[in-house]
């Protein structure tokens, strides 16, 4: 079984930080759960990373990109990501709710 490397790159490594934050004000424990559980999902990327589907920023670049859901209802966040030949490169960590990126200035009109 083919495994790569997975590797947070430092924006998505601030949406993960300010989510954290976020999170923490509110309930340290489920800030701590989630971290956790966030962690679990993306170092799971190392084992067929193609499972996930492509996302929707998908259709404004060259390069595929996927995403893969952590959380459920309010805590909710889509993992953003690309597959190079050994690697796993999570792009950005994003609320759910959070319109997909490329679609903000569609949404503005």
């Amino acid at each position: 079984m083919k495994r790569y490397q997975v590797i947070i790159l430092p924006a998505a490594e601030r949406d993960i930080g300010e989510a954290y934050e976020w999170l923490e004000e509110r309930d340290a424990g489920a800030a701590a759960r989630w971290y956790n559980q966030l962690l679990d999902v993306i170092f799971s990327l190392d084992v067929f990373p193609e499972r996930a589907p492509l996302a929707p920023e998908n259709k404004f670049l060259k390069t595929e990109i996927r995403e893969i859901f952590h959380g459920r209802r309010q805590y909710k966040y889509r993992i953003l990501f690309i597959v190079n030949e050994n690697e796993v490169h999570v792009l950005h960590v994003r609320h759910g709710a959070r319109l997909a990126m490329g679609e903000i200035e569609s949404a503005e009109e």
